[in-house]
């Protein structure tokens, strides 16, 4: 080596053969080709010709001059840059340039060259391409380690390869870059920021080159990566780089390329997440959630302690952050299903949270991820309906259930996980909120039964899906279909009225329809100017109104009403309002053109060719299903089923042994069949025999269908009536029970449809056999049980015989309508004689407690059946009425629960009179919880429909007392003044009970101040405390009782209101049977008498004060005169008890007494003490006078009621023996007293309230369906919830069997 430095000194140049000096005196050309064959040279030299490598020297130091390395030309360079390569090959691993600054300047010009492997089509690619491999292979660059400028040299390098690198490259081109760098990497002392940050900034065409050098330089690089991030992430240092602002994105990118690249970065974002900067635990967030969520990543299992850490971010209080964690969700689940249990736990718990697009998006998670994989989610989906997101929860449900359970993409098994589905989404509909019910409507049209099936397909998804359904959504999805057809008849009615000649009663009419129609679409208050503006558009535009004639069509098709709704859309009906309005007619027709298809698929059933079983319905539970469904939709559709198929088929079902396909198909008859005898009487001849057989030998309900077909159907239906009657009524016979039941209900309802026609025969039926022989004689002994209430199945043919014939009775009576021959009053006697007996009316001890626990039920349904009569239900005593209102606090679960919903039906009805809603206050101590929220939905309803009622009926205002919600006040009272709980007026617990009861039926009334309902409430109790009890007028306790319910009521109306005191809108009428008229001078306002001895200064007294100097009803004078007091006649007893009253209230309801005050008050409340403690000797004495007074009315009244009379004569006084306190019911026979016996009261006529505008004969039959029902009803409960006993209220005690079988035969004769 020293002899060629000697060489290199001498300066002499030796060029290859053939090669002449290469210098600038020569033209570019000749210098490339001279430099070609160089390259030429060098490139065929190895690294043992060490002659050549000597005689070359000189000319390896000559390229590296200035000259060529600033040479202009791109080819000269080129050149020269490739026998530099091959120089640094040949002289490895010594160079033969040692200056440090001339390899740097060699080492750069190199990289400048590499520039131009950027243009793969150049003719010139393959030298730059050579110039790549050598230096990649030799890894030339390596010797810059040792230069002071290294890093300027290799940042440079790094720079120029990712800037040419893109898709022309082939894999070669690649992979000589990443050697090349790779060897820097891996060979160097260290790596420089600037070094590390040329790496990772990258474009997109470097990104596989940067990934490539990254997994190769793994082990090497990491140590430099980490401690970049832990400049940035741990010590904030963000001027160390550039990138600083993007390092999450990186963490991302190096962890997705490999993730031992981030081995001791990663803990540090366990510390990030807990960061105070909630921008900070943001982007941690997003970054964690796209690694833990990517398809392959194991970070989760790897890295246990920062997955536990990421999870308590669902929980973080900044809302993007738990926002962003529930997004994530779906995508980790689908990824990763060995999370999921991890995951929806957070998710559960987000479901809830108060921000609802954290609540939507759980939803689009659950339901993402369902879509996918169901198994991941399944466990979690029922609990999203009620999320507070329900829109959003009943379409993903009802997304996956049309996906799994109609298109059945994951098998039998997976539609049979969400076979649950259909019916939480029918359940909806039984919310509040019209929004919900529509949603429902839609997603039953595009996902339950999507409208876009073909016919056949569509119908077998019904067909099975109504097979399928639980109870509850087969309501809703009837009551679905009621609406929609109501809405229909709606909107026809409209149209009738436009063709009507305009006039006032003409706009009133039209305003009174849109208001109906309003109410069925969403945001009724802006949608009833859509509404009005549709009724003005079909006054004028001619072409639409025929169109929506065509939509309500019945015998319109589902594509005439698409047609009808496209062009209506093309026309000027705009509006979300319209739309909707017009979807829900649309909706309402999606099946009347399918019953032929619908039909065709039950046959198929009945005949054994459907596919059932495949289905997973059995054969039976499918016809059952099919029939109820045509059964349905024969009430909304009766003309479509108007073909010789559609009868023949149900002739067919009327011969099968299942006993409910026999009863729905005599019920479709019943709906579908008043054309049948004129268009059909090939069916009809058949159809007759069967009707009349199922009459006699049917089941009971079979017998009760089969009679209402003929009556409904046929013409000349007494002639067939008569041979009915005529066998059944011969053949009566108490010795089998069983097959007495049966013609004993064809009887009942013969006589309800034709009472005159067996007017003689039904009298003495009902005396002599009904009365006499079966409800009077009691044959075969009951099984004795402490159970009070069994299965239909195991109830006695006896009790249902009974049961049948008081039915039959009733519906004798409503058949007839009149109380001429006083029937009306023995039955009554007759059904209350079995509620004061418990239900043993014969008093033998024969009957088991589950039969007399039927029998109370079947007495109290039938009084309640009876007082939807005006006629009947005028002859009904208080008394009587007070006992059936008993039975919702009866001592068996099923009976208080059937009571209530019979009771509740007939007031929704508007047929039952309003007393009857007072009911529901004995509801308020029911020991069953379930049973009190139901007495309460049932008020709440019962109060809300009536006052829809009268705003939509102005004119019934003469009938206010009857309709208006706040006039049940009275009754309640009234009810509760009797309530044989309540025995010591002074008892605190028993005045809280009388309290409970009155806020159970005030709170909702009351919820609502409309036109100062408030006052006119006040205004009521005080009108009722210048009264007498209508009942008992002369008993001083029953008065006392009444004034001291009547000072609870005034308590709450004031603590829970701050309008009382304003005018009362209306002047309040009492029901004259309840009450008396004023006394004449008026008696002293009893609440106003307490407040004498009590006044202080208080809020209390001053709003005392001013309630009293309201006027009432009877009132002539000013009420605020200074004289009204002095004029009034109050006896000193009367303001004694009235005081004693109100400082019993006070103490009972928690307010501090006047006496417990200071000052002026304590003086006055002294001497109201000693006047209490004066009086306290009195008592007794008018307590023995009271009592005998009202056991003298009482025999005075049971005397005329048979057995009753004997009830009076209990010899403890209730005063001093209270019963004991316990569960609400009856108290015990030998706890009654005499003073409970209830005197007659004056009687008068109640107008009952107007039927509703749907109420029809169907209706009638259907609530005498539901009274047949009322024990399997009440069944179902008994699985669920066990009979609760109560104790049992004040009916009078048992009397002798022989007496009262006597007075009854009599009377009823």
């Amino acid at each position: 080596m020293a002899h060629s430095k000697n060489r290199a000194t001498d300066g002499k140049i030796t060029y290859p053969p053939g090669v002449k000096e290469i210098s600038d005196k020569i033209s570019k050309e000749e210098m490339v080709r001279r430099l070609k064959m160089v390259v030429k040279t060098f490139m065929d030299m190895d690294q043992d010709s060490e002659e050549e490598k000597e005689l070359y020297l000189n000319l390896a130091l000559h390229l590296a001059s200035d000259f060529f390395l600033k040479h202009p030309d791109k080819d000269v360079r080129l050149l020269v840059a490739c026998c530099l390569a091959d120089i640094f090959r040949i002289y490895a691993p010594e160079a033969p340039y040692t200056s440090p600054d001339k390899l740097k300047d060699i080492f750069m010009f190199i990289t400048r060259q590499l520039k131009g492997l950027e243009d793969t089509k150049s003719a010139q690619f393959n030298r730059y391409f050579y110039l790549l491999e050598n230096i990649a292979w030799v890894k030339s660059y390596n010797i810059c380690f040792e230069l002071e400028d290294s890093n300027e040299i290799f940042t440079q390098l790094y720079r120029t390869l990712f800037q040419v690198i893109n898709n022309g490259h082939n894999q070669k081109v690649h992979m000589h870059m990443v050697d090349l760098m790779s060897s820097i990497v891996c060979e160097g002392d260290s790596v420089s920021q600037e070094l590390l940050d040329t790496v990772l900034n990258l474009n997109k065409q470097a990104y596989d080159l940067a990934k490539a050098l990254l997994k190769r330089t793994a082990q090497a690089i990491e140590p430099y990566i980490t401690n970049f991030f832990n400049q940035v992430l741990m010590l904030g240092k963000t001027s160390v780089s550039d990138l600083s602002e993007h390092v999450f994105d990186l963490i991302l990118e190096l962890y997705n390329i490999d993730s031992h690249l981030l081995l001791s970065v990663l803990p540090q974002l366990e510390f990030k997440l807990k960061s105070n900067d909630n921008d900070e635990r943001l982007q941690v967030v997003k970054l964690l959630a796209k690694m833990f969520g990517a398809k392959d990543s194991e970070l989760a299992s790897q890295n246990k302690p920062l997955w536990q850490c990421y999870l308590g971010r669902f929980n973080d209080i900044h809302v993007p952050v738990r926002l962003e964690c529930v997004k994530f969700a779906s995508h980790c689940l689908m990824n990763h299903p060995d999370l999921a249990k991890d995951l929806t736990e957070y998710l559960k718990v987000r479901s809830h949270d108060p921000e609802e697009a954290i609540r939507h998006d759980v939803i689009v998670s659950i339901v993402t991820a369902s879509k996918k994989d169901l198994s991941l989610v399944n466990d979690h989906l029922p609990g999203c309906l009620y999320w507070r997101v329900r829109k959003e929860a009943m379409m993903g449900l009802a997304q996956i259930y049309k996906k799994y359970a109609l298109q059945a993409e994951a098998g039998k098994e997976a539609a049979k996980q969400i076979s649950w589905i259909k019916d939480k989404l029918l359940h909806i509909y039984y919310q509040n909120s019209i929004d919900d019910r529509l949603l429902v409507e839609r997603i039953f049209a595009q996902y339950l039964v999507p409208h876009n099936l073909e016919t056949t397909e569509r119908m077998k998804c019904l067909y099975y899906l109504y097979a399928t359904l639980d109870g509850n959504a087969v309501k809703a999805l009837n009551e679905m279909w009621k609406c929609q057809n109501m809405l229909r008849h709606n909107v026809k009615d409209l149209l009738d009225l436009i063709k009507q000649p305009k006039s006032d009663s003409y706009n009133k009419a039209v305003f009174s329809k849109v208001m109906v129609i309003t109410r069925n679409l969403p945001d009724p208050g802006k949608t009833q100017d859509f509404v009005k503006k549709l009724a003005q558009v079909l006054e004028e535009d001619e072409k639409i109104r025929k169109q929506l004639e065509t939509l309500v069509s019945p015998s319109c098709s589902c594509k005439q009403a698409e047609v009808c709704v496209v062009s209506t859309v093309s026309l000027h009906l705009a509006g979300k309002s319209t739309c909707s309005y017009r979807h829900r007619i649309h909706q309402s027709h999606s099946f009347i053109s399918f019953f032929s298809a619908l039909i065709k698929q039950v046959n198929k059933s009945i005949e054994g060719t459907a596919d059932d079983e495949d289905e997973g319905v059995p054969t039976e539970q499918a016809i059952r299903a099919g029939l109820e469904l045509l059964k349905v939709l024969s009430f909304t559709h009766p003309v479509s089923f108007h073909s010789a198929e559609t009868f023949e088929s149900l002739l067919g079902c009327l011969k099968m042994e299942d006993e409910k396909v026999a009863e729905a198909a005599l019920q479709i008859f019943k709906n579908t069949g008043n054309k049948l005898e004129e268009s059909f009487p090939h069916i009809k001849s058949v159809l007759l025999p069967v009707l009349q057989h199922k009459a006699k030998k049917g089941s009971p309900r079979q017998a009760k269908y089969a009679i209402h077909c003929i009556h409904a159907m046929f013409s000349n239906r007494d002639t067939h009536f008569a041979q009915i009657f005529e066998p059944l009524h011969k053949s009566l016979d108490t010795d089998n029970m069983e097959q007495l039941i049966t013609p004993l209900t064809t009887l009942g309802h013969l006589a309800m449809l034709a009472p005159e026609q067996f007017a003689a025969p039904l009298k003495s039926l009902v005396a002599n056999f009904i009365v006499k022989d079966l409800l009077m004689n009691d044959r075969i002994p009951g099984k004795k049980t402490t159970k009070l209430w069994v299965p239909d199945d195991e109830v006695s043919p006896e009790t249902l015989a009974k049961i049948q014939g008081l039915k039959l009775m009733v519906r004798w009576l409503l058949g007839v309508k009149n109380n001429q021959s006083k029937s009306g009053n023995s039955t009554l006697r007759m059904l209350t004689a079995i509620l004061s007996s418990d239900g043993d009316l014969t008093e033998q001890g024969k009957i088991g407690k589950p039969d007399m626990s039927r029998l109370r039920l079947a007495a109290g349904c039938a009084i309640l059946r009876l007082s939807q009569e005006p006629c009947y239900h005028e002859i009904i005593a208080l008394e009587q009425y007070q006992l059936c209102a008993l039975v919702i606090n009866d001592e068996c679960y099923q009976v208080r629960q059937a009571f209530a919903q019979k009771l509740h039906k007939g007031l929704c009805r508007l047929r039952l009179p309003l007393e009857y809603l007072a009911v529901f206050t004995l509801c308020a101590k029911d020991p069953v919880k379930e049973r009190r929220a139901h007495a309460r939905q049932c008020l709440v309803k019962n109060i809300n429909l009536r006052r829809e009622y009268l705003k939509q009926h102005a004119a019934v205002s003469e009938k206010l007392i009857s309709l208006l919600p706040e006039y049940v006040v009275p009754y309640a009272i009234h009810l509760l003044v009797h309530d044989p709980d309540y025995v010591k007026v002074q008892d605190i617990e028993q005045l809280k009970d009388i309290k409970e009861a009155l806020w159970f039926v005030l709170e909702i009334l009351m919820a609502k101040n409309e036109n100062n309902s408030h006052a006119f409430i006040r205004k009521m109790v005080e009108n009722i405390k210048q009264t007498k009890d209508g009942q008992c007028p002369d008993d001083p306790k029953i008065n006392e009782k009444l004034y001291t319910v009547c000072d609870v009521a005034m308590n709450i109306v004031i603590s829970k209101s701050t309008t009382y005191s304003l005018e009362s809108p209306k002047d309040p009428v009492l029901p004259a049977r309840y009450f008396t008229q004023p006394d004449k001078p008026k008696a002293a306002n009893v609440l106003g008498a307490v407040n004498k001895p009590l006044s202080a200064t208080g809020k209390l007294q001053t709003k005392l004060s001013r309630m009293e100097t309201i006027s009432n009803a009877s009132s002539n004078s000013n009420p605020s005169s200074p004289g009204r007091s002095k004029g009034r006649l109050v006896s000193q007893t009367h303001i004694h008890v009235s005081s004693l009253i109100y400082t019993t209230i006070y103490n009972a309801l928690g307010i501090p007494s006047e006496t417990e005050k200071p000052s002026r008050g304590r003086k006055r409340g002294a001497a109201a003490n000693q006047d209490d403690k004066v009086q306290e000797s009195k008592p007794k004495r008018g307590q023995k006078k009271a009592a005998n007074t009202s056991t003298d009315d009482a025999e005075d009244q049971w005397g005329e009621d048979s057995s009753m009379a004997e009830a009076s004569m209990e010899t403890e006084d209730e005063q001093n023996s209270p019963p004991k306190r316990g569960r609400r019911g009856r108290p015990p026979k030998s706890a009654a007293s005499k003073d409970e016996t209830p005197s007659k009261g004056r009687r008068g006529r109640r107008k009952t309230a107007p039927p509703a505008d749907e109420e029809n004969e169907e209706e009638q039959e259907e609530e005498e369906d539901d009274e047949d029902d009322a024990g399997r009803e009440a069944d179902t409960a008994s699985d669920s919830v066990e009979s609760t006993p109560q104790k049992r209220r004040g009916r009078p005690p048992k009397s002798q069997t022989a007496a009262r079988k006597a007075r009854y035969t009599d009377s009823c004769c």
